[in-house]
């Protein structure tokens, strides 16, 4: 229902919504001045309605160029995560004064805010995406209306009828700074008369214009054309070169082609310099309005419009678009800096294991480096790529001296850097590492029922957490809020359960120890099973460990069927607040918000279900 919807969605809808109303209000605004405005009044005679277009177009995207950087800014993001979040020991992250909240009510509803806050900002590329197809769009929109005002000036300044627009396109002829159309003809006309109209004795001769000035030379030899140009082909490239299946097959087509946003920003500030469309001047609407003196110009002698009316003065619309985007892109200069500063801090790898299915696991140390559970960083091999970075989650704990991360081999700069540290035996690889960064998974200590699901090699995260879990039982943590997780894990083949094993069995056997043996829950799905494996498995059905894994819980042939999951958490824990954690797929990704939607309840007394995703 759409209430259950709101649960978990209300304040993403909120800042969506305010997001769409102001690209509406900036472009309805902007489309009505300059569809009306009458110190647009001789720019609309030789454009029309084409100049409305283009103008407010051109305000969204400033406004939507200022925000594409900011959800990418990683550690504005973290700064932002731990200012509105407290941590999972119960101490806050960014207040040096613990407030006092005496009122449960208020302690709950700060809670509330604090969590939906830091699930918005896991839903930063989301919104970066939507930014992008909102500048495709707008882009699109100015390209085309600009086309139509191109023509426009190229048929207003070829016309010889007498018409305002003809009229208007021929006042450079007379003053140079008076020019209001930026394409010349190299038609032969006089000075204040139609190419049609006869010449009177002691006319001087007439005029020829420069060389024909083409709407393809406009374009393509002037700073607004060119630049133009420029900037839509790198928004295409960047927009085509970020689809799903071009990231993950062709990682380095992505990386590289979007490192043309400097490109793009740089043709933006520049843009509107040449200032080719223009509007009449202040100064001239008080002596020469308009409504006054539009007829004079195609209606009257030159010597009654000069008595009358003086000819309107025109001045070029400043370019705004520096004004936009000065701060973001200077935070994200910033943001850049401080990157290559961390990543020239020196990175020790201690530990190198190849796990089966081609999985690396580097084990790393960094003096001052500092991680939360869930979290993760930005990895570079300069033998594999001296430019390419590639996010990776941590799969250590907090509590241990040392950090790592798991490579799978999907990809060329995957399958170089594995075959990197395969190949060199006595000298270690050097490594750059950017982070960490905050991610959803780092809230999971906040929940008193946690759902982790991990998809694949998506389980990296979950091992992070696991295992600080398992610490926290060495140590008797008596903070540790949560009091009871889920984890389910999805696999496509036996080997990707190998390099898991391990700390499964460990965690099994210490909660054992620790009499809370039902503290984890863990089911284990193979989805690409064959007949042998299932015969296998059906032969050793009443033997203590599974064949598959050699745990204690058996493993599952098949998918997961998610309401059954649910319901089930829902009956064990009818009054509880249940995290929902994903690190998979975006169809994996549907199903478990339709399972959210579907199995939270509405009263404040009963069970929720808030999702959150992994997103870098």
């Amino acid at each position: 229902s759409m209430g259950n919807w709101l649960v978990n969605h209300w304040f993403s809808a909120a800042v969506l919504a305010a997001w769409l109303g102001i690209n509406i209000f900036l472009f309805t605004y902007y489309f009505l001045f300059f569809d009306r405005d009458e110190q647009y009044f001789y720019t609309r005679a030789i454009l029309g309605s084409a100049l409305a277009w283009a103008r407010a177009s051109a305000k969204c995207l400033n406004f939507n160029s200022m925000l594409i950087l900011l959800p990418v800014c990683r550690n504005l993001l973290s700064f932002l995560r731990g200012s509105c979040s407290v941590s999972a020991r119960g101490q806050p992250h960014s207040m040096a004064v613990p407030i006092p909240v005496p009122i449960p009510t208020l302690h709950l509803s700060l809670q509330c805010c604090r969590r939906t806050l830091r699930k918005q900002l896991d839903h930063n590329l989301t919104f970066h995406k939507l930014v992008a197809y909102a500048l495709a769009l707008f882009t699109a929109v100015h390209t085309i209306a600009h086309l139509f005002n191109l023509e426009r000036y190229n048929h207003s300044q070829q016309a010889n009828d007498g018409s305002l627009h003809a009229v208007l396109s021929k006042m450079h002829l007379q003053d140079s700074n008076k020019w209001l159309n930026p394409i010349h003809s190299n038609q032969t006309v006089s000075v204040g008369f139609t190419a049609a109209s006869p010449l009177p004795r002691g006319h001087p001769e007439p005029i020829l214009l420069p060389p024909l000035q083409t709407v393809e030379y406009v374009a393509f030899t002037t700073i607004p054309g060119l630049t133009g140009v420029i900037i839509t082909l790198a928004l295409i490239l960047m927009v085509t070169s970020s689809t799903e299946f071009i990231r993950r097959n062709y990682f380095e087509v992505f990386w590289y082609t979007h490192h043309l946003f400097i490109v793009y920003f740089i043709g933006l500030v520049i843009h509107g310099v040449a200032g080719l469309v223009r509007g009449q001047t202040e100064e001239s609407m008080k002596e020469v309005h308009p409504q006054r003196c539009a007829e004079f110009l195609v209606h009257k002698p030159k010597e009654c419009r000069e008595e009358c009316c003086k000819d309107p003065e025109f001045g070029s619309i400043p370019a705004e678009s520096w004004k936009w985007v000065l701060a973001p892109v200077i935070l994200y200069i910033f943001e850049r800096i401080l990157r290559i500063w961390r990543a020239r801090q020196k990175v020790v790898v201690t530990k190198v294991v190849m796990h089966p299915a081609k999985v690396l696991e580097l084990q790393m140390q960094k003096k001052g480096f500092r991680m939360e559970v869930g979290q993760y960083i930005f990895v570079n091999c300069p033998a594999v790529s001296l430019l390419e970075w590639h996010p990776f989650t941590l799969t250590s704990a907090p509590e241990e001296d040392f950090f790592s991360i798991h490579i799978r081999a999907a990809g060329d700069w995957t399958e170089r850097i594995i075959d990197t540290f395969q190949q060199q035996k006595l000298e270690m690889p050097r490594i750059k590492v950017d982070g960490p960064f905050g991610t959803a998974s780092e809230d999971v200590f906040r929940y008193e029922v946690a759902m982790l699901v991990g998809a694949g090699i998506g389980v990296t995260p979950f091992a992070s957490i696991l295992k600080s879990i398992w610490y926290r039982f060495q140590q008797n943590d008596q903070t540790l809020k949560t009091k009871k997780i889920y984890f389910y894990w999805l696999c496509r083949d036996t080997d990707a359960f190998a390099w898991f094993n391990d700390l499964l069995a460990s965690l099994e056997q210490k909660m054992a120890e620790s009499g809370k043996a039902d503290f984890l829950t863990y089911r284990l799905f193979l989805t690409g099973w064959n007949t042998s494996i299932a015969n296998n498995a059906a032969l050793h059905f009443d033997t203590v460990t599974d064949t598959v894994t050699g745990l204690r819980h058996k493993t599952i042939f098949g998918r997961p069927r998610w309401d059954i999951e649910f319901s089930a958490v829902a009956t064990a824990h009818p009054r509880s607040v249940v995290g929902v954690f994903l690190c998979g797929p975006e169809a994996l990704a549907k199903d478990l918000q339709r399972s959210c939607h579907q199995h939270s309840s509405l009263d404040p007394r009963k069970v929720k279900f808030y999702f959150n995703k992994e997103n870098f």
